[in-house]
């Protein structure tokens, strides 16, 4: 027999908050007034049986948003094996277990320890078990059960958006889609009506409505001006508990904006405009702006402006300002003020977008009266016609009258006119004008060859105000006049075979003509009367503009004549008739038996014996080659006979260096180091003498430094002193003259080279007979001598 065991699972319900059991077909709003206990049996699920009921026996209730000092009772866990000895423990698990909820161990009571939100969590699920203090076995199995938090109405509706942004069309009909807004509720919406929300509108009316349930706004008001207001603000409220007292509420703003339609027609705000424009304005300037004020906008707003009627109907145009909507009253046709100056005209405004749903409101156009008065304008002359042609002939005389031109002040005025041509149009000054009636004559020869049109300006201005002035295009055309000869087309080279037959054609001739032949150059040709009997030609007119040159006699011999001159006349059929005589060249040539051209020198004239041209080139040569041998031959001869400047030492001839002639300069030093007369300072006594190769190297004489202010003259003369009482000296002297002495001296040479070769003393006497000139040396040698006597 099995023992059966219930474990109880009871709940307080005695207190306004405390928890009970209800069923879920029915819950109710009252509290029960005693425990409940919830008996489990021990043995197995398959031995437990139990009658139907219509509540769920482990799901309990628990208000949310407890507001007591004390923990919130919950219930009382028991099970029929506890005796009150305290041997059984109490053990609660699950959600919030120990935190949340918390079970007396001893009692079973559970309590909940913080303030429940049902919005936060609606359900928490638990485990109950009730174990041996002493084994900690369990006594009962362990069961689960529910604790649902019962809802209370703790939160407002709240809108999805902060603000709603709304447009429709102004004029809408009642009851027009604006916007729908929705607000919800974090209350339980199974539970009362705390999460049941209506609409209502705070702020709005009458303009708009909405609707309680949905929260679809619409319109209420019939013909909404967007011209009168484009603006509203709608403050829609949500309220909970089905809008009952008590309940939560929010709100949310809602701009609502009118759009534009077509609903105004432009309006002139006068019905009259006067503008003034000066009969100068040019085509296409405007005279003057106009606009129709329309209340709409965008391309509600856009309008296009028209001319109706009036007498400038013609002579003014009318467009539309994209920017600012204007009319722009602009001229079509040049203005004259002396013919009109006063124009009525008829604008109209009309919108280019029209919404056929507001025509009833009337026309949507406008017009006005636009009144434009043509100022008069100092204006430069005008010419009768705005170009002249004209034409004269190329042998008219000089200051003939070829055309006049015609110009008028077009004021009142009447003021009167000068005329002048633009000479950067005349250049040359090829015509001039009667500055009084305009007539043209010319100044300079014309040639029609040389230039067929003239293109001059004329220039128009008023006596009395120059600046007024305007001008005019003359064409001049040149017409020819037959004044020019005709000559050949092109220059024949013409040649003629030595075995050439009588009456064969050797050359055919074509001519030309600069002047301009209305029906057609026809040219005539002839030979000249000196040569019409007597050529060896003759000449045939082919009437067609050409001629052809024949042989008269059969061979010819370009030994005897090599060539031919040939006079042609040409003349052509114009009035006068022109003619030229042409020279035609004919030469003799040699030619094969088929008349093909050889040669046409006269190399056979020069040379009878018939020498070739090749000879002739070999002989040439030879002559170059003899003429160059010639020339090297005379060459090596005049070297060999050049000798050296000292042969040995018995040839005592002077090697006399000149210096009166421009040389190499301070690098010519091959024969004397010319630096020493320079300055006397920079004697460089170590230096050997680079005319000759000496034999026996002496040691240098060391002699006094002379004086800064030495003269070349003195210095010299100490260095001949020196030279001459020198027995190492060289029985030659390099001194022998520095420009003291020229060339062509009548004392020969002064040299003591043939000193070595005399047995006595050299006698200088004959130097004092030598005049004024030589007195110097003779004092100098006449004095070495009568030392040595004494």
């Amino acid at each position: 027999m099995r023992t059966y065991h219930c474990f109880w699972l009871l709940f307080w319900a005695g207190q306004p908050h405390q928890s009970f059991l209800t069923p879920l077909s029915k819950r109710t709003s009252g509290f029960p007034e005693k425990e409940k206990v919830l008996v489990l049996s021990g043995n197995s699920r398959q031995d437990l049986h139990r009658s139907k009921r219509s509540w769920m026996w482990n799901q309990f209730f628990l208000l949310e948003e407890y507001t007591g000092t004390d923990y919130q009772y919950v219930g009382k866990l028991h099970s029929d094996q506890d005796k009150g000895d305290g041997s059984l423990k109490y053990i609660l698990s699950g959600d919030g277990a120990g935190d949340l909820f918390i079970i007396n161990e001893n009692t079973g009571d559970i309590q909940a320890t913080k303030r429940l939100d049902r919005e936060e969590k609606p359900v928490y699920i638990l485990r109950a078990q009730a174990i041996n203090r002493r084994t900690g076995r369990p006594v009962e199995p362990e069961s689960e059960f529910i604790i649902k938090i019962h809802d209370i109405n703790d939160n407002e509706p709240m809108f999805t958006k902060d603000v709603y942004n709304a447009s429709i069309p102004e004029m809408s009909d009642v009851g027009t889609f604006v916007v729908q807004v929705t607000a919800t509720d974090a209350d339980d919406p199974t539970y009362g009506n705390s999460a049941k929300v209506v609409y209502s509108i705070l702020q709005g009316q009458p303009y708009f409505s909405v609707e309680s349930e949905t929260g679809i706004i619409k319109t209420a008001l019939l013909n909404m001006d967007r011209e009168n207001r484009e603006q509203y603000q709608v403050v829609i409220q949500a309220k909970d508990m089905g809008g009952q007292m008590g309940g939560l509420s929010g709100t949310t703003t809602v701009n609502i904006t009118l759009t534009d339609v077509n609903d105004n027609p432009p309006r002139f705000p006068q019905s009259t405009y006067q503008f003034r424009a000066p009969e100068s304005t040019p085509l296409d300037s405007p005279v003057g702006r106009i606009k129709a004020n329309d209340a709409d906008v965008d391309e509600n707003a856009e309008i296009e402006y028209s001319i109706t009627e009036g007498d400038g109907y013609d002579m003014f145009g009318i467009t539309t300002d994209k920017d600012t909507q204007e009319g722009i009253i602009t001229v079509k046709k040049a203005l004259d003020f002396e013919s009109k100056n006063l124009y009525i005209l008829k604008v109209e405004a009309t919108n280019t977008h029209v919404d056929p749903r507001f025509l009833y409101l009337g026309p949507f156009k406008d017009s006005a009266t636009v009144r434009i008065q043509v100022e008069d304008v100092d204006e430069p002359p005008m010419f009768s016609r705005p170009a002249y042609i004209m034409e004269v002939k190329e042998d008219v005389p000089l200051n003939s009258v070829i055309g006049a031109v015609t110009a008028q002040d077009p004021d009142a005025a009447k003021n009167p006119v000068k005329y002048s041509v633009d000479r950067h149009t005349d250049m040359d000054r090829v015509f001039n004008i009667n500055s009084g009636n305009g007539s043209i004559f010319t100044s300079k020869p014309l040639d029609r060859e040389t230039l067929l049109w003239h293109n001059i300006t004329v220039i128009a201005a008023e006596i009395n105000n120059p600046k007024q002035s305007s001008r005019v295009p003359v064409f001049i055309k040149v017409l020819d006049v037959n004044d020019n000869a005709p000559e050949f087309a092109m220059f024949y080279e013409t040649f003629v075979c030595e075995n050439a037959k009588a009456e064969q054609l050797i050359q055919t001739l074509s001519a030309v003509d600069k002047d301009d032949s209305y029906s057609g150059h026809q040219f005539s040709f002839s030979l000249a009367p000196e040569a019409a009997s007597s050529s060896n030609f003759t000449l045939q007119d082919n009437r067609d503009n050409t001629a052809g040159i024949f042989t008269r006699k059969t061979r010819y011999n370009r030994h005897e004549t090599s060539t031919y001159f040939l006079p042609v006349v040409i003349s052509d059929n114009d009035y006068p008739i022109q003619s030229s005589t042409e020279t035609v060249t004919i030469r003799v040539c040699a030619c094969d038996h088929r008349g093909k051209m050889l040669s046409c020198n006269a190399e056979a004239l020069i040379h009878p014996t018939g020498l070739s041209t090749g000879a002739l080139i070999a002989i040439l040569l030879c002559i170059i080659i003899l003429l160059v041998t010639v020339v090297l031959f005379a060459a090596l001869r005049r070297q060999r006979k050049k000798e050296p400047l000292i042969i040995s030492k018995e040839d005592i001839r002077d090697n006399i260096v000149s210096y009166n002639d421009e040389g190499g300069g301070e690098e010519d030093t091959q024969a004397f180091d010319i630096g020493t007369l320079r300055n006397p300072e920079a004697i460089d006594d170590n230096k050997l003498r680079r005319d000759i190769l000496p034999e026996t190297l002496f040691m240098p004489r060391r002699t006094a430094t002379a004086r800064d202010n030495t003269d070349v003259r003195d210095f010299i003369n100490q260095r001949l002193k020196e030279n001459d009482t020198d027995p190492t000296a060289p029985p030659y002297d390099s001194l022998a003259t520095y420009a003291y002495e020229g060339n062509g001296s009548v004392a020969e040479s002064l040299s003591s080279l043939e000193s070595v070769t005399t047995d006595g003393d050299q006698d200088y006497d004959y130097l004092s007979d030598w005049g004024p000139r030589f007195k110097k040396l003779a004092d100098m040698y006449g004095s070495m001598d009568s030392d040595k006597d004494s």
